[in-house]
């Protein structure tokens, strides 16, 4: 059987129309009459009528669709930021695509190549924790195609991001700890690649700081987040002399894997050792004892990136914005601290 797309000839034929009436009809001008808009849609939807977008593209020079890349999905964390996203794209007329990059610097390379094969109108990014070098990324900019970063972004380019207060989480989040009495607070840092790490790390010493308590450079360790290695991080700080009484962790997962490793001790939590996050991950209000963290407005993170990049779109690149964006967090105390 020949495969046979249905266009608006097919249409037009049927309702001894002209190509370019049912066209008007099919994208709602006024000219046409209700009537006849209302007969070409309900033919359009009988023979599954798709629109060729690829056609519409070469006249418009638009697809119509943004990119977003991730670095991974084992947490909730991103997919609630793509929802968020997706929201603003789909009532903006966008569709999209997602990638995600195992957190892999190659990966996210031949991600941004995934983009442009789709001639994307533009692209939402959240880097990996191996991403030092930016040229795929510039690519976009040298393209004329507007590029947002969120969560995780690239200093050295000047296009829009958005972020959280990573500093003043961790601040309160280790202030809130010492105000509860913990005087040997440990820190389970990310990458020092990542600034989200650089600057909860920053903010962990703040809070020292205000309380006069002598920072410890053994309680503060910088991992890759690998998961697998939380074991090896946490029994390290546990088999110390003089071991922590809490530990702030640089997000959900690795705080939610620390508490596996200190039961498995034998040690209570909180009692013997506090623990605290870092994002409000769907799942630390459901583990035992539920976790308290630093909670992020994710969703609006996705909503408020997909807006500014809609923005950019719209523009002449000779007048596009480097907007950054930083919304507040807030602590959600729970029976982990």
């Amino acid at each position: 059987m020949k495969r046979h797309q249905v266009t608006i000839i097919d249409i037009a034929k049927e309702l001894n129309l002209s190509k370019s009436t049912v066209s008007r009809a099919l994208t709602g001008h006024k000219s046409v009459k209700p009537e006849t808009r209302q007969a070409v849609l309900e033919l359009a939807e009988k023979l599954d009528y798709q629109r060729n977008m690829l056609a519409i593209s070469l006249i418009t020079k638009k697809t119509n669709t943004i990119g977003i890349i991730v670095p991974e999905f084992k947490s909730s964390y991103f997919p609630t930021a793509i929802i968020g996203a997706q929201e603003v794209a789909s009532k903006a007329g966008y569709t999209t695509v997602i990638c995600q990059s195992d957190e892999r610097y190659e990966t996210e390379v031949a991600n941004t190549r995934v983009m442009l094969a789709n001639q994307v109108d533009g692209v939402l990014v959240s880097i990996t924790k191996e991403t030092l070098n930016y040229d795929h990324l510039k690519i976009f900019q040298r393209k004329g195609i507007p590029i947002v970063f969120f969560n995780r972004v690239c200093d050295e380019m000047e296009v829009p991001k958005v972020i959280v207060d990573d500093y003043d989480g961790a601040y309160r989040a280790v202030n809130y700890l010492i105000e509860s009495g913990r005087k040997r607070i440990a820190h389970l840092a990310g990458p020092f690649s990542l600034k989200i790490s650089e600057k909860r790390i920053n903010g962990y010493k703040a809070a020292l700081r205000k309380h006069n308590v002598p920072y410890d450079e053994e309680l503060l360790i910088s991992y890759d987040l690998n998961i697998e290695k939380v074991k090896i991080y946490v029994t390290h700080l546990l088999n110390l002399d003089n071991p922590p009484d809490a530990i702030f962790a640089v997000n959900d997962p690795t705080a939610i894997e620390t508490i596996q490793v200190i039961r498995k001790r034998g040690l209570r939590v909180p009692e013997d050792i506090a623990v605290v996050g870092f994002s409000n991950d769907f799942v630390s209000g459901l583990i035992d004892p539920p976790l308290t963290t630093v909670s992020q407005p994710v969703r609006e993170i996705g909503r408020t990136a997909a807006q500014l990049l809609i923005d950019q779109i719209n523009r002449e690149v000779a007048d596009w914005k480097t907007i950054i964006k930083v919304l507040k967090t807030e602590l959600v105390v729970r029976k982990s601290s």
